[in-house]
C-alpha cells in the first residue's frame, strides 16, 4: 500500500509518526531534499531536521539518525572504494544530482562534488568525464605518505619565499604577494599554512628553520591552541555554570544575586574584589591586602558576605577567574551558591562590568591598589552607592536596599 500523508495535522507524539519518518528517509535516500521530504510525509521542516540531525537541546536530546549506504558498496568509511566510484559514474551518466548520488551512498554531497572534481579525466578542449577506474588510480597515487612539498619540489618558489621571510614579510603576506606576481602560474600559489608547515613541522625540510627567527613571534615550535570542548577542568571542584542558574535571577525582581570580579593593579601585583547586587546595583569592596590567591579570596569573601541578611544571599555569579578555586569552601561557609559564566563571556555579569569602569575613576588602571585600606574602600562604596542611577528611576542604591530590607523585615 502507497504512504498517504496524514489529514489530521494536530501534534502526534514522537510514538505515532513511524510511518512518516520511515517515509520520510526513504525519500532522502532517493536525493529528495529536506524540505520536499517533509511535505510529502506531512510534518513539519523543522521536525524532518530534528530526524534527520538529532536535536542540540540538552534537556530534549536525540542523536541523529544513520542513513544506511546502499548494501555491498564496501566503503572503508573514510575514503572511497572502487565500487563506490563505479556507482558514481553510472548514476553521472544517467544525469543524477550529486546531492542524490550522495544520498544513496550514504556521503556528504561534497564529498561527491569534491571527488569529481578532482578526479575526472580530460577528453579533449574543454570536455571533461569522470571515469571510475582512472578516478581510483589517481586516488591510489596520491594516497602515499610522506609526499614531497610544494615548496621543496620548486626552487623558484622555495627562493621568493626565503627572499621575503628575510624581509619579515608574514607567510600570509608572502602568499597574497604569489597571487599578484604569478597570476597565472599555479605553481607559484600556496597558502600560508603550507609555508608554516615548511618552518615548523620536522622532516619537510623545505625551508631553512633559521628563517623562523624572522617571523613576528620568532618562535622554533607551534604554540597549541587548545580546542574549548577539550579544556581541561578549572578547578578541583566541579564548577556550576550560569545556565544552571535559576531564571528568577534573569529578570531581577528577586534581590539578593550578586555578580563578582576583580580589579587588577599594577603588574598584576594587587587587587580589590568588587561585588554588585543585580536588583538595587548596590556595591561592595572585598579588601584583599596581601594576594589574590584562592585561599585569601576565599575568606575575604566570607567575612563581607557574613555581614549580609539571609535574604540577601541567594547566589554569586562569578568569571572563571583562579582565585574563585576554593569556591565550594566559600559555598559551604556562606551558605551562598556560586555560579560560573562561560569562557570569554563578560556580558553574562554586566552589572560588574559596568560597576568596574565606575570604578577605575577611584583605582586608575597600573597604580598599586594595595595602598588603599579597608576604610578608603568603604568609603568609595558608599560614594558609589549614593550615586542617583537611571536604571533605578533615578534613585540610589542605597535608597532601594533600605526599601528592600524594610519591606521584608
Amino acid at each position: 500500500m502507497a504512504f498517504e500523508a496524514r489529514e489530521d495535522r494536530k501534534p502526534q507524539g514522537p510514538r505515532k509518526l513511524r510511518a512518516e519518518r520511515e517515509e520520510y528517509f526513504r525519500l532522502v535516500r532517493q536525493g529528495y531534499t529536506n524540505r520536499e521530504a517533509a511535505r510529502l510525509v506531512g510534518v513539519h521542516e523543522r521536525t524532518a531536521r530534528e530526524w534527520r540531525n538529532g536535536r542540540t537541546d540538552p534537556k530534549r536530546f536525540r542523536a541523529p539518525a544513520r542513513i544506511e549506504r546502499v548494501p555491498g558498496s564496501g566503503a572503508s568509511g573514510r575514503f572511497l572504494s572502487e565500487s563506490e566510484r563505479i556507482h558514481i559514474a553510472d548514476r553521472l551518466r544517467e544525469k543524477a544530482s550529486i546531492r542524490a548520488i550522495a544520498a544513496e551512498l550514504g556521503r556528504s554531497p561534497s564529498t561527491i562534488s569534491r571527488e569529481v572534481r578532482r578526479n575526472r579525466s580530460h577528453i579533449r578542449d574543454n570536455q571533461w568525464a569522470y571515469r571510475p577506474y582512472a578516478a581510483q588510480a589517481r586516488a591510489e597515487a596520491r594516497r602515499p605518505r610522506p609526499k614531497p612539498g610544494k615548496i621543496g619540489q620548486n626552487p623558484e618558489l622555495q627562493a621568493y619565499i626565503q627572499d621575503h621571510l628575510h624581509k619579515r614579510w608574514s607567510p600570509e603576506q608572502i602568499c597574497q604577494s604569489l597571487r599578484k606576481t604569478f597570476p597565472e602560474r599555479a605553481e607559484m600559489h600556496v597558502c600560508h599554512e603550507t609555508i608554516y608547515q615548511a618552518l615548523y613541522v620536522q622532516g619537510r625540510g623545505e625551508l631553512r628553520r633559521e628563517l623562523v627567527r624572522a617571523l613576528r613571534t620568532g618562535r622554533t615550535r607551534r604554540k597549541p591552541h587548545r580546542q574549548v570542548n577539550r579544556r581541561q577542568p578549572r578547578f578541583a571542584h566541579p564548577m556550576v555554570m550560569i545556565s544552571e542558574r535559576p531564571a528568577e535571577v534573569d529578570d531581577r525582581a528577586v534581590p539578593g544575586h550578586w555578580e563578582g570580579d576583580l580589579i587588577i593593579g599594577k603588574d598584576q601585583r594587587s587587587a580589590i574584589g568588587t561585588l554588585v547586587e543585580r536588583t538595587t546595583r548596590y556595591v561592595m569592596l572585598v579588601h584583599l591586602p596581601i594576594d589574590r590567591s584562592a585561599e585569601s579570596m576565599r575568606d575575604a569573601l566570607v567575612n563581607t558576605m557574613t555581614t549580609l541578611p539571609t535574604q540577601l544571599k541567594r547566589s554569586l555569579t562569578w568569571d572563571q577567574g583562579s582565585e574563585m578555586g576554593r569556591h565550594h569552601e566559600f559555598s559551604i561557609a556562606a551558605d551562598m551558591p556560586v555560579y560560573f559564566c562561560d569562557p570569554a563571556s563578560p556580558w553574562q555579569r554586566g552589572s560588574n562590568e559596568n560597576t568596574n569602569g565606575l570604578l577605575r575613576q577611584y583605582f586608575p588602571k597600573g597604580t598599586d591598589l594595595s595602598v588603599h585600606n579597608r576604610e578608603q574602600l568603604d568609603a568609595v562604596a558608599a560614594e558609589l552607592n549614593a550615586r542617583p542611577r537611571k536604571t533605578l528611576d533615578w534613585d540610589t542604591p542605597a535608597e532601594r536596599l533600605a526599601m528592600l530590607l524594610a519591606a521584608s523585615s
